[in-house]
């Protein structure tokens, strides 16, 4: 066969990729809008009566399985990505015995830290996809059993190359939970209840970071080996797994439906039965993986919506990587605290996001669900969702200010490790406002646009370690922050412009259902 018609037939299979997932997005769109709270259009009403869709009130559909059974599932995502993010900043207190027996630089110790950050720059363009093709449960079964796999290599690890090979691979394998988990409540929970539901999700992300350092730290005070800690690491991966393999079903509807199928054609002997899913078997293997790397980008690079919030998110992620460069220069260098007291300087950050989640659960949820009810049978545009980071953009711009100003040896280690808990509020406060924000505009795509939204995070928290300490050695850390801060005070804006134009940019939106 020629090139040409090798293009040909590659562009032919792409376009039947396309077709085949509009037309999973349309019936994922009947599905939600026979969810919505009084809504009249029932299944019965679906066009083709052998494409097959849950019933009303179908327990077979995660959002109908029992509460504890969703609130469990729910907290085992969390757990998850509580896992991956740990292992990312752990070694941070530990580099300094790494240093020693393998004789490398501080800068070549940072990346045992950016590399996991940017195995997440390349895992999402896989997990995200993947999990809208195969579901979510083999997705996390793979990924955490190499993901665990990595956690002993770099235990063992003999010399510098294979402990920075491990981490960037563990990262890979460690960014399933990323995208996946936020996809797994998606998959449980209405929007009535998805905003408490991601409240205590959106917590592990920073709570692992920020316990990361704390533990290292005082292993290393200990004098325990290096290599314990990613012992630690290994456990605690492991039984990840063994959660996820005997706990976990699978959530994602449409492959549930797919099953139901099966079950509907073994039963009636008629073959004319089909999921929506099932149409993308009949696509080659090239042109389905084409689509599934490309379509987390094709999302970003179509959304301005996705765009601002992934450019705000990510410069937020890259500032939180970059406190595991800056705080030891300011506890350590600038108060002479040891490596396990300076862990404890991460914790406001961590006590600071449980505050936000405390009051996003009491109070902005409960005025999301007056909403829900005020609006019903229609549901609440997305835009509701950006009440926290309105109030938040700012705080979080303040705490910059805040911690950098305070942070001179002649005043008070309480001051600029107060201000770490402004700055966990206020980035939890963020991070759940536009996790919602996305999720409720991009409902059926969600995963994908995690994805997008992760990959370009993670390239900003892998980046910003390695320039962190050459950043606070010129400037001071007075000046370094306040940079910083006036950074985070130009994207003040973008939550409100959000709000305002919102509904304009998803009424243009390919993707936004509306």
């Amino acid at each position: 066969m020629s090139r040409s018609d090798t293009s040909s037939t590659l562009s032919a299979e792409s376009q039947r990729v396309s077709q085949v997932d509009a037309e999973l997005e349309r019936a994922q769109s009947r599905e939600y809008e026979s969810q919505r709270p009084g809504s009249k259009e029932h299944l019965d009403e679906k066009p083709d009566p052998y494409l097959v869709l849950f019933e009303e009130n179908d327990p077979a559909h995660p959002q109908n399985w029992s509460k504890v059974k969703k609130w469990y599932l729910t907290m085992a995502g969390g757990l998850l990505v509580l896992n991956a993010t740990f292992a990312s900043s752990a070694p941070s207190g530990v580099i300094q015995q790494m240093m020693e027996e393998f004789t490398f630089s501080r800068e070549v110790g940072v990346l045992t830290i950016s590399l996991f950050v940017a195995g997440y720059c390349i895992g999402p363009l896989l997990w995200g996809p993947l999990s809208e093709q195969y579901g979510r449960r083999i997705v996390f079964l793979v990924a955490f059993f190499v993901y665990t796999g990595f956690q002993v290599g770099c235990a063992l690890s003999p010399n510098t190359g294979s402990i920075i090979v491990f981490r960037l691979l563990g990262g890979f394998f460690a960014s399933a939970p990323l995208t996946n988990s936020g996809a797994l409540i998606s998959d449980l929970w209405n929007a009535k209840i998805r905003g408490k539901a991601l409240a205590m999700f959106t917590l592990a992300p920073f709570a692992g970071p920020a316990l990361g350092p704390t533990v290292a730290g005082y292993m290393n005070v200990a004098g325990v080996s290096w290599r314990w800690l990613f012992w630690v690491l290994t456990i605690f991966a492991g039984s990840c797994w063994f959660l996820i393999l005997f706990t976990i079903p699978e959530t994602y509807a449409p492959l549930l439906l797919v099953e139901k199928a099966k079950r509907i054609r073994k039963s009636t002997g008629d073959d004319r039965y089909y999921a929506a899913l099932e149409g993308q078997g009949k696509t080659s293997f090239r042109a389905r993986a084409e689509h599934i790397l490309a379509r987390p980008f094709k999302i970003l690079f179509c959304e301005p919506m996705l765009m601002a919030v992934t450019m705000y998110m990510s410069f937020i992620y890259g500032c939180l990587y970059l406190l595991f460069e800056s705080y030891p220069i300011v506890f350590q260098q600038g108060h002479g605290l040891n490596t396990g007291a300076t862990g404890l300087m991460y914790l406001p950050i961590a006590i600071g996001g449980a505050i936000a989640v405390c009051i996003n659960i009491f109070y902005f949820n409960a005025r999301y669900e007056d909403s829900l009810k005020r609006r019903a049978p229609e549901p609440v545009p997305p835009e509701k969702r950006l009440e926290m980071a309105v109030l938040a953009a700012p705080l979080y711009a303040i705490s910059f200010f805040w911690f950098g100003w305070t942070s001179y040896p002649s005043i008070s280690y309480w001051s600029p490790m107060i201000a770490g808990g402004l700055m966990g509020c206020s980035i939890c406060f963020l991070f759940m406002s536009l996790f919602n924000y996305i999720i409720d505009a991009y409902l059926h795509a969600a995963a994908s646009a995690l994805a997008a939204n992760t990959v370009c995070r993670s390239i900003f928290g892998a980046a910003f370690p390695l320039f962190a300490t050459q950043m606070y050695d010129a400037l001071n850390p007075r000046w370094a922050t306040t940079l910083l801060g006036f950074i985070a005070l130009v994207m003040v804006p973008i939550p409100l412009v959000l709000k305002k134009f919102g509904p304009t940019l998803r009424a243009r939106s390919r993707y936004a259902p509306h």
